[in-house]
Protein backbone atom coordinates (compact mmCIF):
# COMPACT_ATOMS: atom_id res chain seq x y z
CA UNK A 1 0.00 0.00 0.00
CA UNK A 2 1.54 3.08 -1.03
CA UNK A 3 1.58 6.11 1.41
CA UNK A 4 -0.78 8.28 0.07
CA UNK A 5 -3.13 5.53 0.46
CA UNK A 6 -2.16 4.60 3.86
CA UNK A 7 -3.64 7.84 4.86
CA UNK A 8 -6.05 8.14 2.84
CA UNK A 9 -7.78 4.72 3.67
CA UNK A 10 -6.90 4.50 7.32
CA UNK A 11 -7.25 7.64 9.21
CA UNK A 12 -6.06 5.81 12.58
CA UNK A 13 -2.01 5.47 12.66
CA UNK A 14 -2.31 4.01 15.90
CA UNK A 15 -4.33 2.12 18.05
CA UNK A 16 -4.22 0.34 21.56
CA UNK A 17 -6.69 -3.04 21.48
CA UNK A 18 -8.92 -3.63 24.77
CA UNK A 19 -8.01 -3.86 28.34
CA UNK A 20 -4.20 -5.62 27.45
CA UNK A 21 -3.44 -1.97 25.53
CA UNK A 22 -1.41 -3.38 23.14
CA UNK A 23 -0.08 -1.55 20.03
CA UNK A 24 -0.42 -2.22 17.47
CA UNK A 25 2.22 -1.94 14.20
CA UNK A 26 1.25 0.89 11.97
CA UNK A 27 2.01 -1.26 9.03
CA UNK A 28 -0.61 -4.17 10.53
CA UNK A 29 -3.06 -1.68 10.80
CA UNK A 30 -2.56 -0.30 7.25
CA UNK A 31 -2.42 -4.14 5.53
CA UNK A 32 -5.61 -5.15 7.59
CA UNK A 33 -7.73 -2.11 7.43
CA UNK A 34 -7.39 -2.14 3.70
CA UNK A 35 -7.68 -5.55 3.04
CA UNK A 36 -10.34 -6.87 5.50
CA UNK A 37 -12.00 -4.04 5.72
CA UNK A 38 -15.02 -5.31 7.24
CA UNK A 39 -13.66 -7.16 10.19
CA UNK A 40 -11.18 -4.13 10.82
CA UNK A 41 -14.37 -2.24 11.33
CA UNK A 42 -15.69 -5.00 13.85
CA UNK A 43 -12.59 -4.93 15.65
CA UNK A 44 -12.60 -0.80 16.16
CA UNK A 45 -16.59 -1.16 17.42
CA UNK A 46 -15.75 -4.25 19.81
CA UNK A 47 -12.63 -2.04 21.15
CA UNK A 48 -14.32 0.72 21.73
CA UNK A 49 -16.55 -1.04 23.85
CA UNK A 50 -14.06 -3.35 25.88
CA UNK A 51 -12.28 -0.42 26.68
CA UNK A 52 -12.15 1.28 30.10
CA UNK A 53 -14.70 3.66 30.52
CA UNK A 54 -14.62 7.40 31.56
CA UNK A 55 -15.53 7.98 35.48
CA UNK A 56 -18.01 10.68 35.21
CA UNK A 57 -16.39 13.39 36.74
CA UNK A 58 -13.09 12.88 34.47
CA UNK A 59 -15.83 13.26 31.48
CA UNK A 60 -16.93 16.86 32.98
CA UNK A 61 -13.69 17.58 33.11
CA UNK A 62 -12.93 16.95 29.38
CA UNK A 63 -16.07 17.84 28.13
CA UNK A 64 -14.85 21.46 30.33
CA UNK A 65 -11.34 21.42 28.33
CA UNK A 66 -12.88 20.97 24.73
CA UNK A 67 -14.85 24.61 25.20
CA UNK A 68 -11.67 26.09 23.58
CA UNK A 69 -12.58 24.41 20.52
CA UNK A 70 -14.93 25.68 18.27
CA UNK A 71 -18.27 23.55 18.97
CA UNK A 72 -18.45 22.42 15.23
CA UNK A 73 -15.46 20.70 16.02
CA UNK A 74 -15.25 19.50 19.30
CA UNK A 75 -15.89 15.73 18.30
CA UNK A 76 -13.99 15.41 15.49
CA UNK A 77 -11.39 16.18 18.30
CA UNK A 78 -12.63 13.84 20.83
CA UNK A 79 -13.17 11.26 18.79
CA UNK A 80 -9.30 11.81 17.40
CA UNK A 81 -7.69 11.43 20.66
CA UNK A 82 -10.16 8.50 21.39
CA UNK A 83 -8.91 6.74 18.54
CA UNK A 84 -5.56 7.47 18.75
CA UNK A 85 -4.59 6.65 22.62
CA UNK A 86 -8.12 5.11 24.09
CA UNK A 87 -8.25 7.83 26.93
CA UNK A 88 -9.72 11.02 27.68
CA UNK A 89 -7.29 14.10 27.60
CA UNK A 90 -5.93 16.01 31.19
CA UNK A 91 -4.95 19.25 29.23
CA UNK A 92 -6.34 21.00 26.17
CA UNK A 93 -4.68 24.26 25.34
CA UNK A 94 -4.54 26.29 22.38
CA UNK A 95 -1.42 27.46 20.55
CA UNK A 96 -2.05 29.84 17.28
CA UNK A 97 -3.87 30.10 13.76
CA UNK A 98 -1.84 29.53 10.91
CA UNK A 99 -2.10 31.23 7.51
CA UNK A 100 -3.91 28.56 5.89
CA UNK A 101 -6.63 28.71 9.22
CA UNK A 102 -6.01 25.51 11.06
CA UNK A 103 -6.22 25.53 14.34
CA UNK A 104 -3.57 24.18 16.41
CA UNK A 105 -3.88 23.35 20.10
CA UNK A 106 -1.39 21.44 22.78
CA UNK A 107 -3.48 18.31 24.48
CA UNK A 108 -1.49 16.36 27.43
CA UNK A 109 -2.22 12.44 27.93
CA UNK A 110 -0.51 10.58 30.83
CA UNK A 111 2.21 13.63 31.30
CA UNK A 112 2.97 13.32 27.24
CA UNK A 113 2.26 16.67 25.11
CA UNK A 114 0.84 16.45 21.66
CA UNK A 115 -0.42 18.80 18.84
CA UNK A 116 -4.21 18.57 17.83
CA UNK A 117 -4.26 20.55 14.36
CA UNK A 118 -7.61 21.19 13.26
CA UNK A 119 -7.79 22.04 9.28
CA UNK A 120 -9.84 25.14 8.13
CA UNK A 121 -12.45 22.61 6.12
CA UNK A 122 -13.55 26.11 4.19
CA UNK A 123 -11.05 26.41 2.48
CA UNK A 124 -11.72 25.59 -1.99
CA UNK A 125 -7.72 25.51 -2.41
CA UNK A 126 -6.54 23.27 0.88
CA UNK A 127 -6.33 19.94 -0.68
CA UNK A 128 -6.33 17.87 2.83
CA UNK A 129 -5.54 14.76 1.43
CA UNK A 130 -2.65 15.49 -0.37
CA UNK A 131 -0.85 17.45 2.63
CA UNK A 132 -1.99 14.79 5.12
CA UNK A 133 -0.23 11.90 2.40
CA UNK A 134 3.05 13.61 2.38
CA UNK A 135 3.13 14.32 5.77
CA UNK A 136 2.43 10.88 6.77
CA UNK A 137 5.27 10.11 4.12
CA UNK A 138 8.08 12.49 5.76
CA UNK A 139 6.97 11.40 9.30
CA UNK A 140 7.88 7.49 8.33
CA UNK A 141 10.80 8.99 7.23
CA UNK A 142 11.82 10.64 10.68
CA UNK A 143 11.28 14.54 8.81
CA UNK A 144 8.23 15.45 10.24
CA UNK A 145 7.16 14.96 13.93
CA UNK A 146 6.07 11.07 14.44
CA UNK A 147 2.01 11.23 13.78
CA UNK A 148 -0.24 9.36 16.23
CA UNK A 149 -3.10 9.91 14.09
CA UNK A 150 -4.58 11.82 10.53
CA UNK A 151 -7.48 11.88 8.65
CA UNK A 152 -7.87 13.35 6.22
CA UNK A 153 -11.63 13.17 5.60
CA UNK A 154 -12.30 15.07 8.75
CA UNK A 155 -9.32 17.04 8.79
CA UNK A 156 -7.26 16.42 12.07
CA UNK A 157 -4.00 14.80 12.85
CA UNK A 158 -2.49 14.38 16.27
CA UNK A 159 1.40 14.29 16.24
CA UNK A 160 4.27 14.69 18.90
CA UNK A 161 4.52 17.88 20.48
CA UNK A 162 8.33 19.64 19.75
CA UNK A 163 9.55 22.54 22.23
CA UNK A 164 10.78 24.69 19.32
CA UNK A 165 13.94 26.72 19.89
CA UNK A 166 15.12 29.44 17.44
CA UNK A 167 16.75 27.79 14.92
CA UNK A 168 19.07 31.42 14.41
CA UNK A 169 20.66 30.07 17.83
CA UNK A 170 21.20 27.29 16.47
CA UNK A 171 24.11 26.19 19.10
CA UNK A 172 26.61 25.07 16.49
CA UNK A 173 26.33 27.92 14.37
CA UNK A 174 24.69 29.28 10.78
CA UNK A 175 27.49 27.30 8.61
CA UNK A 176 25.96 23.77 10.38
CA UNK A 177 22.50 24.89 10.29
CA UNK A 178 22.94 25.08 6.64
CA UNK A 179 24.37 21.87 6.37
CA UNK A 180 22.27 20.25 8.41
CA UNK A 181 19.47 21.58 6.36
CA UNK A 182 20.92 20.26 3.28
CA UNK A 183 20.82 17.15 4.42
CA UNK A 184 17.43 16.96 5.36
CA UNK A 185 16.57 18.18 2.50
CA UNK A 186 18.77 15.30 0.84
CA UNK A 187 16.77 12.95 2.67
CA UNK A 188 13.37 14.70 1.85
CA UNK A 189 14.04 14.04 -1.73
CA UNK A 190 15.13 10.31 -1.15
CA UNK A 191 11.41 9.45 0.26
CA UNK A 192 8.71 8.29 -1.93
CA UNK A 193 8.19 10.97 -4.68
CA UNK A 194 4.78 13.03 -3.23
CA UNK A 195 1.83 13.18 -5.20
CA UNK A 196 1.37 15.82 -7.85
CA UNK A 197 -1.03 18.87 -8.58
CA UNK A 198 -2.33 19.77 -11.69
CA UNK A 199 -0.21 22.28 -12.65
CA UNK A 200 3.79 22.76 -12.31
CA UNK A 201 5.10 25.48 -10.23
CA UNK A 202 6.05 27.87 -12.83
CA UNK A 203 2.54 28.10 -13.74
CA UNK A 204 1.01 28.45 -10.09
CA UNK A 205 3.50 31.04 -9.47
CA UNK A 206 2.40 32.72 -12.78
CA UNK A 207 -0.98 32.79 -11.87
CA UNK A 208 -0.49 33.75 -8.75
CA UNK A 209 1.51 37.24 -10.08
CA UNK A 210 -1.20 37.51 -12.55
CA UNK A 211 -3.92 37.25 -9.89
CA UNK A 212 -1.93 39.97 -7.81
CA UNK A 213 -1.30 42.20 -10.82
CA UNK A 214 -4.68 42.66 -11.44
CA UNK A 215 -6.03 42.76 -8.09
CA UNK A 216 -6.19 46.56 -8.27
CA UNK A 217 -3.63 46.48 -4.84
CA UNK A 218 -1.10 48.24 -6.99
CA UNK A 219 -1.32 51.13 -9.53
CA UNK A 220 -1.54 50.17 -12.86
CA UNK A 221 2.12 49.19 -14.75
CA UNK A 222 3.16 48.76 -11.31
CA UNK A 223 4.44 44.64 -11.47
CA UNK A 224 4.90 45.12 -15.02
CA UNK A 225 8.77 44.72 -14.64
CA UNK A 226 7.53 41.56 -12.38
CA UNK A 227 6.11 39.86 -14.77
CA UNK A 228 8.29 40.47 -17.49
CA UNK A 229 10.99 39.54 -15.26
CA UNK A 230 9.53 36.02 -14.59
CA UNK A 231 8.84 35.19 -18.18
CA UNK A 232 12.49 35.77 -18.79
CA UNK A 233 13.28 33.47 -15.87
CA UNK A 234 10.78 30.91 -17.04
CA UNK A 235 12.26 30.85 -20.01
CA UNK A 236 15.69 30.06 -18.97
CA UNK A 237 15.04 27.89 -15.93
CA UNK A 238 14.79 24.80 -18.15
CA UNK A 239 11.60 23.18 -16.06
CA UNK A 240 11.88 19.30 -16.53
CA UNK A 241 8.63 18.06 -15.45
CA UNK A 242 9.90 14.17 -15.16
CA UNK A 243 12.85 14.86 -13.27
CA UNK A 244 10.10 15.88 -9.96
CA UNK A 245 11.17 15.09 -6.01
CA UNK A 246 9.40 15.33 -2.88
CA UNK A 247 8.87 19.16 -1.88
CA UNK A 248 7.79 20.78 0.94
CA UNK A 249 7.75 23.96 -1.14
CA UNK A 250 7.02 26.67 2.20
CA UNK A 251 9.83 26.28 3.57
CA UNK A 252 10.51 29.53 6.42
CA UNK A 253 11.46 29.80 9.93
CA UNK A 254 8.11 29.27 10.67
CA UNK A 255 8.32 25.74 9.19
CA UNK A 256 11.28 24.50 10.96
CA UNK A 257 11.30 23.29 14.39
CA UNK A 258 14.55 22.78 16.42
CA UNK A 259 14.08 20.84 19.50
CA UNK A 260 17.49 21.35 20.81
CA UNK A 261 18.71 18.03 19.49
CA UNK A 262 17.59 17.84 15.83
CA UNK A 263 15.58 19.59 12.66
CA UNK A 264 11.98 18.95 11.84
CA UNK A 265 9.62 20.12 8.83
CA UNK A 266 6.30 21.45 9.64
CA UNK A 267 3.51 21.84 7.90
CA UNK A 268 2.51 20.31 4.98
CA UNK A 269 -0.29 21.90 3.20
CA UNK A 270 1.56 23.03 -0.28
CA UNK A 271 3.97 20.08 -0.20
CA UNK A 272 4.09 18.30 -3.84
CA UNK A 273 6.51 17.04 -5.70
CA UNK A 274 8.67 19.68 -7.69
CA UNK A 275 11.51 20.79 -9.35
CA UNK A 276 14.96 18.96 -6.40
CA UNK A 277 16.02 23.16 -6.30
CA UNK A 278 12.86 25.15 -5.00
CA UNK A 279 12.92 24.05 -1.11
CA UNK A 280 16.64 24.70 -1.60
CA UNK A 281 16.04 28.26 -3.24
CA UNK A 282 13.49 28.85 -0.04
CA UNK A 283 15.80 28.10 2.10
CA UNK A 284 18.55 30.01 1.26
CA UNK A 285 16.51 33.14 1.36
CA UNK A 286 16.24 33.05 4.96
CA UNK A 287 18.92 30.97 6.40
CA UNK A 288 21.98 30.66 3.37
CA UNK A 289 22.10 34.99 2.46
CA UNK A 290 26.11 34.48 1.63
CA UNK A 291 28.04 32.66 -1.02
CA UNK A 292 29.50 30.43 1.57
CA UNK A 293 26.19 29.21 3.39
CA UNK A 294 24.94 28.46 0.36
CA UNK A 295 27.65 26.47 -0.26
CA UNK A 296 27.51 24.66 2.56
CA UNK A 297 23.72 24.23 1.98
CA UNK A 298 24.36 23.32 -1.15
CA UNK A 299 27.49 20.80 -0.59
CA UNK A 300 25.54 19.12 1.96
CA UNK A 301 22.65 18.32 0.14
CA UNK A 302 24.84 17.16 -2.77
CA UNK A 303 27.36 15.21 -0.84
CA UNK A 304 29.98 17.24 -2.47
CA UNK A 305 31.56 20.37 -3.76
CA UNK A 306 28.50 22.64 -5.68
CA UNK A 307 29.63 23.43 -9.27
CA UNK A 308 29.27 26.85 -11.20
CA UNK A 309 25.95 25.39 -13.00
CA UNK A 310 24.40 24.13 -9.43
CA UNK A 311 24.96 27.18 -8.25
CA UNK A 312 23.33 29.09 -10.91
CA UNK A 313 20.63 27.01 -10.75
CA UNK A 314 20.27 28.11 -6.90
CA UNK A 315 20.29 31.70 -7.92
CA UNK A 316 17.38 31.24 -10.31
CA UNK A 317 15.17 28.82 -7.71
CA UNK A 318 15.99 31.78 -4.99
CA UNK A 319 14.31 34.14 -7.98
CA UNK A 320 11.38 31.57 -7.70
CA UNK A 321 10.79 31.64 -4.24
CA UNK A 322 10.79 35.46 -3.73
CA UNK A 323 8.09 35.77 -6.13
CA UNK A 324 5.95 32.65 -4.99
CA UNK A 325 6.46 34.20 -1.56
CA UNK A 326 5.72 38.27 -2.26
CA UNK A 327 2.16 36.60 -4.20
CA UNK A 328 1.47 34.57 -1.49
CA UNK A 329 1.77 37.13 1.84
CA UNK A 330 0.37 39.91 -0.26
CA UNK A 331 -3.08 37.66 -1.26
CA UNK A 332 -2.98 36.62 2.97
CA UNK A 333 -2.79 40.87 3.34
CA UNK A 334 -5.08 42.98 4.10
CA UNK A 335 -4.78 46.09 1.88
CA UNK A 336 -3.99 49.30 3.76
CA UNK A 337 -5.58 51.92 1.58
CA UNK A 338 -6.12 52.51 -2.18
CA UNK A 339 -3.89 51.72 -4.97
CA UNK A 340 -0.38 51.39 -3.74
CA UNK A 341 2.09 53.21 -6.06
CA UNK A 342 5.23 52.58 -4.33
CA UNK A 343 7.36 49.69 -3.73
CA UNK A 344 9.88 50.57 -2.01
CA UNK A 345 10.95 48.58 0.88
CA UNK A 346 14.04 47.23 3.51
CA UNK A 347 15.93 44.90 1.89
CA UNK A 348 14.97 41.26 2.99
CA UNK A 349 18.01 41.39 5.68
CA UNK A 350 17.09 44.57 7.53
CA UNK A 351 13.58 43.40 7.40
CA UNK A 352 14.03 40.50 9.23
CA UNK A 353 16.19 42.59 12.02
CA UNK A 354 13.28 44.83 12.43
CA UNK A 355 11.43 41.43 12.87
CA UNK A 356 13.96 39.96 15.39
CA UNK A 357 13.98 43.51 17.48
CA UNK A 358 10.11 44.06 17.32
CA UNK A 359 10.01 47.05 15.03
CA UNK A 360 7.64 45.01 13.13
CA UNK A 361 5.51 42.07 13.69
CA UNK A 362 3.74 39.70 11.17
CA UNK A 363 0.39 39.85 13.21
CA UNK A 364 0.02 43.67 12.80
CA UNK A 365 -1.83 44.54 10.15
CA UNK A 366 -0.09 45.39 7.61
CA UNK A 367 2.28 42.88 8.91
CA UNK A 368 2.31 40.32 5.85
CA UNK A 369 1.67 43.29 3.19
CA UNK A 370 5.07 44.83 4.23
CA UNK A 371 6.80 41.11 4.26
CA UNK A 372 4.66 41.01 0.86
CA UNK A 373 6.43 44.25 -0.61
CA UNK A 374 10.07 43.57 0.81
CA UNK A 375 9.71 40.00 -1.44
CA UNK A 376 8.26 42.57 -4.65
CA UNK A 377 11.14 44.66 -4.20
CA UNK A 378 14.03 41.21 -3.72
CA UNK A 379 12.57 39.93 -6.70
CA UNK A 380 13.12 43.35 -9.13
CA UNK A 381 15.90 43.98 -7.63
CA UNK A 382 17.83 40.99 -8.17
CA UNK A 383 17.27 40.69 -11.43
CA UNK A 384 20.29 43.33 -12.24
CA UNK A 385 22.46 41.62 -9.22
CA UNK A 386 25.39 39.97 -10.87
CA UNK A 387 24.96 36.79 -9.98
CA UNK A 388 21.37 36.68 -11.49
CA UNK A 389 23.00 38.19 -14.78
CA UNK A 390 25.97 35.41 -14.80
CA UNK A 391 23.32 32.56 -14.31
CA UNK A 392 21.06 33.67 -16.62
CA UNK A 393 23.62 33.76 -19.36
CA UNK A 394 24.89 30.13 -18.44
Amino acid sequence: IQPADQHRRLPVLRQEIGHSRTPLAPMFIYSYSATRPQAWADLMRATRRAGPKTPPQQREMSKSMFDTLPEDRRDTARSAISAAFGAEPTGVHPITNGASGALIYRIELAGNPYLLRLENMERPDNDIGRGYACMGTAAEAGIAPPLRYADAEEGVAIMDFLEAQSIFTYPTGREELARDLGVLIARLQDTPTFPAVEKDYPSIVGELLEGLSGSGRFAPGLLDPHREGYARLVDVYGWDRDNTVSSHNDLNPGNIIFDGRRLWLIDWEIAFRNDPMIDLGNLSNYVAQTPELRDALLGAWLGREPDRATRARLVLARQFARLAYACLMLSFSAQPGGPDEDLTAPSLGEFHRMMRQGEVTLGAPDGLYRYGKVFLNEFLTNLSAPDYLDAVAM
